[in-house]
């Protein structure tokens, strides 16, 4: 049976919508928002998730869930909409009214985890923004930490799904580029704050740092405090 069979609109469904996205007011604005399914923008680069016209149902936000837990310890591609149904408790009806295809859903399960990471880093940061401008710069590996507790036993979710979907006009394509383009964004903006030097081409070591600590997760290593470490050796150094 194919994935999106376009069943007939179900009233009581409310619209297809992409999951929150939050912005954070203190940090850097994000790139002009759009939703998951609209082109990039003129420059190239990936658009960040949007907040979508109208909040996900109850039955939608269970949808999201039971997607989450199936794309994150399964894959994007091995798991299908039935298995999403049955685990969510809807029809597939429902579903399809909610999110209009599988790629849509998607595209919301990694912008619902990427708002859940984005409110956790604003956390981090604004706990020592005030009062150490430099511990700012890294407190992403802080935030990292926490995270990695939970929500990182099988590595990067954004990078799995670019790995699964190289097509830079999918939308969850779309949402996980995005998310890594927010955060070398808020490492060039905290760095400038801080008065770093080359702030830019320090965001670009911050992220691959943070990037690989991520995905070495899975290993029995303590990777993230040697890299949480050398983090703070580079921002203190351009610093200086």
């Amino acid at each position: 049976m194919p994935e999106n069979p376009h069943p007939p609109a179900d009233p009581a469904s409310p619209p297809p919508g992409p999951a929150p996205q939050a912005d954070a007011p203190a940090l850097p604005p994000d790139a002009p928002a759009s939703p998951p399914d609209a082109p990039a923008s003129p420059a190239g680069s990936p658009a960040f998730p949007a907040e979508p016209e109208r909040p996900l149902s109850p039955a939608g936000r269970r949808v999201v869930a039971a997607a989450e837990e199936l794309f994150y310890a399964h894959g994007i591609t091995a798991v299908g909409v039935d298995l999403i149904a049955e685990r969510s408790g809807v029809t597939k009806r429902t579903l399809y009214n909610q999110f209009g295809s599988k790629d849509r859903l998607v595209a919301a399960y990694l912008a619902a985890r990427d708002a859940r990471w984005r409110a956790l880093v604003r956390a981090e940061v604004d706990a020592v923004r005030g009062t150490d401008p430099v511990a700012a710069v890294t407190a992403p590996f802080t935030a990292l930490r926490e995270w990695s507790r939970a929500d990182a036993a099988r590595g990067c979710a954004f990078i799995n799904a670019l790995a699964e979907l190289p097509d830079p006009a999918h939308p969850a394509h779309r949402v996980a580029a995005g998310q890594k383009l927010w955060l070398r964004a808020l490492f060039a903006h905290l760095a400038t704050e801080a008065g770093c030097r080359a702030p830019d081409a320090l965001a670009t070591r911050l992220l691959v740092l943070h990037e690989g600590a991520l995905a070495t997760q899975p290993l029995p290593l303590d990777t993230l405090a040697e890299t949480t470490a050398l983090a703070g050796e580079l921002v203190r150094a351009a610093a200086r």
